[in-house]
Parts: structure tokens; C-alpha cells; sequence
């Protein structure tokens, strides 16, 4: 009897989910419901799903509206007509043009006007599938209407928005976010009615017994509409079934392909290898995933035609078939990746394939898919309200200062100590919580459909300007479409532009450099020697300080060190304990053979019985607790968090306990083999995911190693990594780089290398607009060098506001003067109009002006660089108003081992983090008075008395402490160092108060100032 049913996914209208929403319908006695969200299909999918659970019969639409102003409720009549309205509203939404208050002509689908709106434009004409919705409340209306005599067409419109009072309350919050109000000024028209409640169907036909004729329409279109979606288990996959047009087609070019690539990755041959092809080929083709392949071929060799860098990665690097393919660079046998983690026969979804391309290219790439196929659209994903967010939206609902926001935000407060609003902030944010606030993108999800996507979905248009679903990637799996992911990454962008620097400034040495020998990167002990030292600043995923910890600890010197290092650092295996374990069976021989069960050592012995990788799951579950392969990859599935809590993961979870008690284990190992999948099944990473993290890694380190500071300005150029910039800078000026500030005759926009000179780019120029960087270059490509700033100034059009800049930051330090001499040029030549750009048609005539001798200090310009660049060229320690009272770093930790020390650092990063109590601690790491970096800890009792207070000089005293061999500090004390006075400021100061005591002496008209009593 509803038609119009709306969930959580009206975004910032409606209250509940379509779970919710179905519960609701069987309290109610409800059989037959249709969802139609506000101008959203994202719930449609699920609903679906869920109602046949529930014994529902699902019907879905949409309610058409702008704003909140309702224009009309479709209804699908069957799936072709959910398509019809997905692709209506798709196209309001990707053009943002208003909504028509009458629907156009739908050949599938239903449509309902609401009451008020056929008055209100007098609607007339109604073709057969149009109906007029009303309401209850518009019951006592209808005979003093007109269209109270349209017997036929009147069905029952009863909107449902709530449960409760409580839910009406969250949907006026809701709404006043969704207007950026305040409550106490949230207009009524903005708000639905309170009574758009469900009731139980008896009720509603008690209101509607002197109409029975609505109840009987109403039922009629109910029952007039069907829908279905397959989400069985043996559902079929709804992606592009076949590439080449025919399976036959398909499967002789992915032969083919296949055989082209032997040579290549396998000169050598071998049966082995062409015995696990034929195994992969069979399997691949039985579980219809051939198109899935060449798709990602096709992707990948548009790549390689464009000479654009990318990385595959996923599951899919456990496939010979993607090696061959050149899809990854992951070798499988080389590895023995394990085979069932890549594909078994109970697997219905295919294997993952993350493409990671270059952020500077991923947008061609994905621009290139949606040209080269039909049916393309981005994957969806929803940004839910979230703690901080949420006390950020109701601050400002309920009218708090922002001052009181931040504090709340910050979350140091004791709730009963708060005033009442900020109280009722707090209590009210419960009611929004975890409800979707807007639709956003999946980070590289990309749908390639059999059928058009709005057979499953509305799209809409996000800026990036590619048509998005307006579902996630759980809900695609579950109706069988599964995705592409085409990623972006800045460390291919490092690689890549660091090898074209170093042809350009070592071109003998860079000559002949293949960036993909990665079977000689592995075996270069230069290489694994920065591995084993954690000498990795700037190289992809090994330059944090929990990864360098983690390098030190293992003594990795090796590529399947790295490896494993990869995925062990992942917080699953972290979280549950056994990163420990791992190291001490990595360090202690024999640990692993006295510790481990023999069964989990027998199943995992590269890794010493630890689970570290995504497959061990399944290894664990299929050889320890007796799962099928297909039941053991349901389980690795589930852990990934949304799954979790799905019947089928129980179920599967239930299996292996009861399995494990079936075999003789006991409970106590029972327990904690379980806890240990449960911890980090779903954060780990595959092994070949792992593996090809450690070749862009390796990669990265080759460059470090031999072209190291062309890789640091690689590094910089392309956004920086896990570090601020300065950083960067102060690793290549350790590697040997003399660095430049800006300079207009030298700097690019991006910085540049010239030798071991680093001249950094305008880019790091705050206010610097970047049309003047643009004439910059483009005056000196077009006529050389300039000679003065005279010069400059006749060639580039540019404000005084902007070559103040340039002066400030000593851009024009070739000329040899002075830069506060050269302000005063700059002012007195350009005088106190805006400059017109246009062509000089006379050389133009200089004055010569009279300019005081002016002088600059160091330490003036050590506070301009980090006014206008954001960091110091000189060393941080300079800067200190009490200079360091000892000469303790980094490299002295070893021999105070065990013992206290009193040690200055200028701070790098902080993690915070909390103890298993809720206890906040820090995880900080310095550079010393050496540019040397070193590590501290401040635990709970420490971290409550001391605070970081951003960046600078802190002076810390602990105790040096020792584990695996890794040094790190456990902070006792620690204080923030004050840096001397801004000189400029302070000369500012000193200026105004000779300019004063000069007016005094000098103005005695004023007799207030002379001292003259008259």
C-alpha cells in the first residue's frame, strides 16, 4: 500500500536504511513496498536484495523532486522501466537543469502526481499510466476537489519519511545542514510532515473506507510492478561478456596473447611453466572471466603505446596468465604465489586487478576506457557523517561560535562540564551518525557493463565529468558487476620523471638504464644495502618511519624481505601480535619450530607459520580448519569489513570453529588461529599485491641509489611522499645538492637540477600567481637570460605586489643588489598604477634614482624563505633564541644504550595513537643538530603532560632504548624551543618608534606635540 517510501539515501532528508525500511513494513504487515528515494537509486539494489529476505515484494522507483519541491513518483513497471527512469534523472542530474513538474512518456514505468501539485497546475489529461497520489491527510480534501470525480486514477500516496519523533528530529537537522542554517530559522516548507509515517494496513483501510476505490488502484499498481536482479551464488557476472564479440573469439586471442608472451617473460621455457598455464587457461575460461583479461590487456598495452608508467597489482598477480599478458610484473612461479588466492573453481567474482598509473595520466586513462567501450561508469561510494564532521555541521545548526567548534572537535572535554547546547550537539549527533551525508567516487573503481548501467542505476556527474553510480563496489559485486580498478599514485610519476632529469643531466651515466630490470635491482647490493640501513627517503612505500622501523628490525637485505615487510606493516597483522612474533622467528632460529603448530608451519613455512598474507586465510582455513577452497574464500571476503556481518560469513565462521573441534583442536588454539585471521584478513595484502609493491619500490631505490639527487627533485616535483616538502630538500642537500632559491634566470615552475644545483621552483611561491610564472619563462625562452631587474620589469607585465615577491625571496640576487635596494627600484619604476599590458612600441627611458645604502642579514632572509616558501633554506637550529646547549644526535644513541640522554630535534612527523585503554600516546621522529633522523616514543603518562605544538625545535630527555636492534627514545621530558624574534618585525618595530620620537622632536605647530602649554 506504499508507494512512496524514502531511506537514508534521500541524502540529508530521509532517516533510516532500506533494511530499516523493510523491518518497519513487516512490523506493519506490509508484503509489498516500493522504494523511491529523492531524486537517489542507491539504496534500489540492496532493498531488492533484503526484501526477498524478507519475505517482501520489492517494487522500485524514484520521487522525482526539485529541492524538496515534489514534481512526480515513478514507478517501474518491470526492469526496462527502471532503466527508463535511471536515464531520466540521469540526465537532470548530469545537466543540473530543473525537473519538469510533468513526467515524459515512459513505455515501463508508472506515474504517480502528488495531490497538492495536480491542483496547483491544474493537471488534466492523464494518460494511462499516470495516477493522482493522496495522501492521508489530503483524504479530507479530496471531496471538495475536482478530482475527487477521477475514480479510476486516484491511488493512495502516503510518503514515508519516519518511524518516530526521534527521526523527525534528525531529519530537521538534516535539512537545516542541507540549507547551512540554523535550526531556529529552518523554514516549514523545507521540512517534510511529521505524519509522513507507516502504519499498519488495517489502519489504512479504516481511513480509506469511503474510498475503496483507491485502495483497490493502489493495489493494483503494486501488483502491476516487478523487478528482479540476480544475487544468487552462482549469479552471472553482468560485465562485458565478451571482448572480441564471440567466447571462441576470446578465448583463441587470449591463447595467442599468451603464447606471444612466453618468450618474453620466460626465455628459458619449462614445462612447469606451461603445465600452469594450461591450468590457469582451463580455469579461466570455465569461469567465464576471459573478456575480464584482455579487457585489463587492452588497458594496458593503450598504456605502454602511450609510454605511460603503470603498476598491476591485486590478486591478479598470482596469475601466470597477467604476467604473460604484461599486465603485471610479477613473476608467479618465481614467487610460488599461491594459486587458489588468484582464482579456484567455487570462486564467482574474478580476480582483482588494481592498475596503478601515474596521477598526471590515470585521467587519459580513464578517459580512454569510456571512449574504447560502451556502458562505462565510474563506481560510486558514499562519505558518511562522521564524528568530527558531524560536530562541525550541528556547531553550526545550533549557532555555536567557531571558537567552542574547535574545542568540541578536538574532543578534550568532559561532557557534564558543557554548556547545553554544546551538550545537545553531542546527544543530537547520535541521530545522524554513520548516515550518508553525500555521494562521492570509489577511488578507482571503473564498471564496464553487458547492459547499459542504468539498468542498475542513476548516474550522476561528479566534477571529474564521468558519468558515477549511485552505488558502491559491495553492492556491484552482489548483482555480479564487478570492477576495474585504474589507479593513481605519485611514486610512477617519481620514476618516471626522475629517469627523464637524469638523461638530461647525467646522459652517459643514464644511457642504457632499463627501469624494468628488476631481476638485477634485486641482486644489487648497493641496493639492498639501503634497504637493510632504511635509507629510503622519498622511495615508494618504504619511506615512513613505522616502515623504516620495521626494515631495521627484520635486517631486510633482500626482495622477498621486502615483500614481506610490505604486507606485514599492514595493521592487521600488526594489530593481533604477530609483526612480533614474525620478527622473533625471523631473528631467533628454531623459535618458529618451538612456537608454531606444526600444521600452520607446515602450511606457511617461508613466513614461519605467521599469517602475513591475504592467502594464508585461505591456506589456514582450507588445510587447518577443513573449509572448501570456496568456503575459505568467503571467509577472506568477509573480513573485508561491510561483508562481515553477512549470514553467509557466519555461517562460514561457525564452519571453521566447528571444524577445528571436529579435528581435536583445543580451544585455547582454536581461539587464538581465529582471532588471528579475524584481525587482519581483511587489511593484509595478497602476495602478489606485496610483490608488486616491492618492484615499484625497488625501482624507486635503483634511482635513490645511482641518480639520487635527480630522483629527490622527481620527488619533490610530483607532490612530495610521506614527508613535507623541506624534508626533501634537506635529504638531497644530505645527498650532496647545493640548494637555490628561486631565481628568475634559472627556476622553472617545478624545480630543476644543473649539476648538484638545485634551484627550486616558482610552484613553492605561495602567493606567486602562476599567469606570472607562465610570462616569466615564456620572456626568457623568447629572449634569454634578463640582465636586471629593469629588464625584467620591461619584459614581464607584473604587479608590484607580485615582483615584491620575487625581490623578497631574493630572485634577483644575479644582479648583485641589494633586494631591498631592488624594492625600491621596483617601486619607483612602476610607481603606484597598475601596469597595462601591451606591446612596447619605444625602448623605454630609465631615471636614475637616488637609493640609501640598505643591508640584509641572514637571518631576515631565513624568515622570508619561511614566510614565503614555507621552510628555511638554513638549518632550523640557527633560528634558535637559546643556541643548543650540547651537541648530543642521533649518531651518539648507541652509546648511551640503556642509559639517559638530553637530545634537541626539529620534528619531523607525529603519529598519535591510542593504547588498547584509549590512552592517547605519540610516535614522533626528529632531524638533529647533524641533519641525522632519530626516533622517540612519549607513552600515555608522558604524552598527557607534554603536547607537540607544531612544528619547530623540540628539546626531549629519555632513555635510549633498543628493540630488534632498532634505537628510539622513550621520552621523559620534553620542551618546545623558542625560536629569536622575526628580525624584520622586530626593525619594524624600531623604525616606528625613531619615526615617532623624530615627529615630536621635528612638528612643533601641534602644540600637543611641543610641549608648548598654549
Amino acid at each position: 500500500m506504499y508507494l512512496n517510501c524514502h531511506t537514508y539515501y534521500s541524502l540529508r532528508y530521509g532517516t533510516f536504511s532500506e533494511v530499516e525500511l523493510l523491518e518497519l513494513a513487516r512490523k506493519n504487515q506490509v508484503t509489498r513496498l516500493a522504494l523511491t528515494d529523492i531524486n537517489n537509486t542507491s539504496a534500489g539494489l540492496n532493498f531488492v536484495r533484503k526484501a526477498q529476505e524478507c519475505g517482501i515484494s520489492p517494487v522500485l522507483g524514484i520521487d522525482f523532486r526539485n529541492g524538496v519541491v515534489p514534481c512526480f513518483v515513478g514507478l517501474a513497471r518491470n526492469n526496462e522501466g527502471y532503466k527508463e527512469l535511471n536515464t531520466f534523472l540521469s540526465e537532470y542530474l548530469h545537466e543540473e537543469k530543473p525537473i519538469p513538474y510533468r513526467a515524459p512518456n515512459f513505455e515501463n514505468a508508472f506515474v504517480v502526481y502528488p495531490f497538492e501539485q495536480v491542483q496547483q497546475y491544474a493537471l488534466d489529461n492523464f494518460l494511462p499510466y499516470e495516477y493522482i497520489g493522496v495522501s492521508l491527510k489530503d483524504l479530507r480534501r479530496l471531496p471538495f476537489s475536482r478530482y475527487g470525480d477521477y475514480r479510476k486514477k486516484l491511488v493512495l500516496l502516503q510518503p514515508v519519511t519516519f518511524r518516530n519523533k526521534k527521526d523527525f528530529n534528525a531529519h530537521r537537522l538534516l535539512r537545516a545542514i542541507d540549507k547551512n542554517t540554523l535550526l531556529s530559522k529552518l523554514s516549514i516548507e523545507e521540512q517534510a510532515h511529521p505524519e509522513e509515517k507507516m502504519y499498519p494496513v488495517v489502519n489504512l483501510a479504516e481511513a480509506c473506507k469511503e474510498y475503496p476505490h483507491i485502495l483497490e488502484n493502489t493495489e493494483y499498481l503494486l501488483h502491476s510492478c516487478q523487478i528482479h536482479f540476480d544475487f544468487s551464488q552462482d549469479r552471472i557476472p553482468q560485465n562485458l561478456k565478451t571482448y572480441t564479440g564471440t567466447t571462441t573469439g576470446d578465448e583463441e586471442l587470449l591463447e595467442k596473447l599468451c603464447e606471444e608472451g612466453l618468450p618474453y617473460r620466460y626465455p628459458e621455457g619449462g614445462d612447469h611453466i606451461h603445465s600452469r598455464l594450461r591450468k590457469e587457461l582451463e580455469l579461466i575460461k570455465e569461469k567465464g572471466f576471459v573478456s575480464y583479461f584482455l579487457i585489463n590487456w587492452d588497458i594496458v598495452s593503450y598504456a605502454r603505446k602511450k609510454n605511460f608508467f603503470y603498476v598491476g597489482r591485486g590478486s591478479g598477480a598470482n596469475s601466470i596468465v597477467a604476467y604473460l599478458l604484461r599486465i603485471t610484473d610479477v613473476d608467479p612461479i618465481d614467487l610460488d604465489l599461491y594459486f587458489e588466492r588468484f582464482i579456484n573453481l567455487y570462486r564467482t567474482n574474478p580476480p582483482d586487478f588494481d592498475i596503478d598509473f601515474s596521477w598526471r595520466d590515470r585521467e587519459e586513462m580513464t578517459r580512454y576506457i569510456f571512449t574504447r567501450f560502451e556502458n562505462v561508469a565510474l563506481l560510486g561510494t558514499y562519505v558518511t557523517f562522521r564524528e568530527r564532521g558531524i560536530i562541525r555541521e550541528l556547531g553550526k545548526v545550533f549557532g555555536l561560535p567557531k571558537t567552542e567548534i574547535d574545542f568540541l572537535s578536538e574532543g578534550r572535554y568532559h561532557f557534564d562540564k558543557l554548556d547545553e547546547v554544546a551538550q545537545l550537539v553531542l546527544r543530537y549527533g547520535q541521530l545522524i551518525r554513520g548516515m550518508p551525508n553525500y555521494l562521492s567516487i570509489h577511488a578507482g573503481g571503473i564498471l564496464i557493463s553487458e547492459k547499459p548501467i542504468h539498468y542498475f542505476s542513476a548516474t550522476h556527474l561528479p566534477p571529474k565529468g564521468f558519468p558515477t553510480t549511485q552505488f558502491d563496489m559491495v553492492i556491484a559485486e552482489d548483482v555480479g558487476l564487478y570492477k576495474f580498478d585504474i589507479l593513481a599514485q605519485r611514486g610512477l610519476a617519481k620514476i618516471k620523471e626522475a629517469l627523464q632529469i637524469a638523461w638530461e643531466n647525467q646522459p652517459e651515466a643514464a644511457k642504457g638504464v632499463d627501469i624494468h630490470d628488476i631481476r638485477k635491482f634485486v641482486k644489487d647490493p648497493v641496493i639492498n644495502n639501503l634497504v637493510k640501513t632504511a635509507q629510503c627517503m622519498g622511495c615508494f612505500y618504504v619511506e615512513s618511519p613505522a616502515m623504516r622501523m620495521l626494515l631495521r628490525k627484520l635486517e631486510v637485505d633482500n626482495y622477498l624481505g621486502l615483500v614481506a615487510a610490505s604486507s606485514i606493516i599492514r595493521p592487521g597483522v600488526s594489530k593481533s601480535g604477530m609483526m612480533r612474533e614474525y620478527i622473533l622467528r625471523h631473528r631467533h632460529k628454531g623459535r618458529a619450530e618451538k612456537e608454531a603448530h606444526p600444521v600452520m608451519l607446515d602450511i606457511m613455512p617461508d613466513t614461519y607459520g605467521v599469517m602475513v598474507y591475504q592467502e594464508d586465510v585461505i591456506k589456514v582455513a582450507h588445510y587447518f580448519a577443513g573449509l572448501s577452497l570456496g568456503e575459505a574464500d568467503v571467509l577472506r571476503r568477509g573480513m573485508s569489513g561491510k561483508f562481515r556481518s553477512r549470514e553467509e560469513f557466519q555461517k562460514v565462521r561457525d564452519k571453521f570453529i566447528r571444524n577445528c573441534r571436529r579435528k581435536g583442536f583445543g580451544e585455547e588454539l582454536i581461539n587464538e588461529i581465529w582471532n588471528q585471521v579475524a584481525s587482519f584478513a581483511g587489511y593484509a595484502f595478497a602476495k602478489g599485491h606485496s610483490a608488486s609493491y616491492a618492484v615499484e619500490s625497488y625501482q624507486s631505490l635503483f634511482l635513490r641509489a645511482y641518480f639520487p639527487l635527480e630522483y629527490m627533485v622527481a620527488v619533490l616535483n610530483n607532490g612530495g611522499g610521506f614527508y613535507r616538502p623541506e624534508f626533501y630538500v634537506h635529504e638531497a642537500r644530505m645527498l650532496g645538492a647545493v640548494i637555490h632559491a628561486p631565481c628568475v634566470n634559472k627556476s622553472q615552475a617545478a624545480n630543476c637540477i644543473f649539476g648538484k644545483d638545485i634551484y627550486l621552483g616558482f610552484m613553492y611561491l605561495r602567493d606567486l600567481e602562476s599567469r606570472v610564472m607562465d610570462r616569466i619563462l615564456k620572456a626568457r625562452r623568447q629572449e634569454g637570460p634578463f640582465t636586471s631587474l629593469e629588464d625584467f620589469l620591461d619584459r614581464v607585465f607584473i604587479s608590484i605586489e607580485q615582483v615584491s615577491i620575487l625581490i623578497r625571496i631574493d630572485a634577483f640576487r644575479f644582479t648583485g643588489i641589494n633586494k631591498h635596494e631592488l624594492l625600491w627600484q621596483a617601486h619607483l619604476f612602476l610607481g603606484h598604477g597598475n601596469p597595462l599590458e601591451h606591446p612596447k612600441l619605444f625602448p623605454p627611458v630609465h631615471q636614475d634614482f637616488q637609493i640609501p645604502k640598505l643591508h640584509t642579514t641572514d637571518l631576515e632572509a631565513a624568515f622570508t624563505q619561511m614566510e614565503l616558501l614555507g621552510f628555511a633554506l638554513c638549518s632550523p637550529f640557527q633560528l634558535l633564541k637559546t643556541p643548543p646547549q650540547n651537541r648530543i644526535g642521533s649518531r651518539h644513541l648507541a652509546q648511551s644504550l640503556n642509559g639517559y640522554i638530553d637530545i634537541y630535534g626539529y620534528l619531523v612527523t607525529v603519529k598519535n595513537t591510542k593504547t588498547h585503554s584509549g590512552k592517547r600516546m605519540h610516535f614522533a621522529t626528529f632531524v638533529d643538530q647533524y641533519g641525522e633522523v632519530f626516533d622517540t616514543v612519549l607513552f600515555p603518562p608522558v604524552a598527557a603532560k607534554y603536547f607537540f605544538r607544531g612544528r619547530g625545535i623540540y628539546r626531549s630527555y629519555g632513555k635510549v632504548v633498543s628493540e630488534f636492534g632498532f634505537l628510539s627514545i622513550e621520552v621523559i621530558k620534553m620542551e618546545k624551543q623558542d625560536y629569536v624574534q622575526d628580525p624584520r618585525y622586530a626593525e619594524m618595530k624600531t623604525a616606528s618608534k625613531r619615526l615617532s620620537n623624530r615627529a615630536i622632536k621635528d612638528d612643533p605647530a601641534d602644540p600637543a606635540l611641543s610641549g608648548n602649554p598654549e
